[in-house]
């Protein structure tokens, strides 16, 4: 992965990027930036416990790292399609939907 050092960000043995303190993942940030154009600023007053060189340092790692990011995206994606897909056949669910069509 990088060999640029990021002060705020700590990256676990799985490979994923936390930063510093914290259990908020890099990849999170990047996601808030990415789906609702948020500035490091909105990010800041959305996790008021992550000063503004910790958001700019995961901004960073992202937009240094973002092919790798990406593919996380993806993969995270497509593992909740697979399980909205399994839960919405759910013997639960038949049983509520059934229970409302009387």
């Amino acid at each position: 992965m990088p060999t640029t050092l990021y002060p705020h960000i700590e990256i676990q043995p799985d490979g994923s990027a936390l930063i510093t303190g914290t259990c908020i993942k890099v990849i999170e940030i990047a996601l808030d930036h990415l789906a609702h154009h948020w500035d490091a600023e909105e990010i800041q007053r959305q996790y008021p416990e992550l000063n503004l060189g910790q958001i700019h340092s995961a901004l960073g790692f992202y937009f240094d790292n973002h092919s790798e990011l990406d593919q996380q995206i993806e993969a995270r994606l497509a593992r909740e399609t697979q399980l909205l897909s399994v839960c919405s056949n759910s013997v639960l669910r038949e049983k509520l939907r059934s229970h409302r069509q009387r």
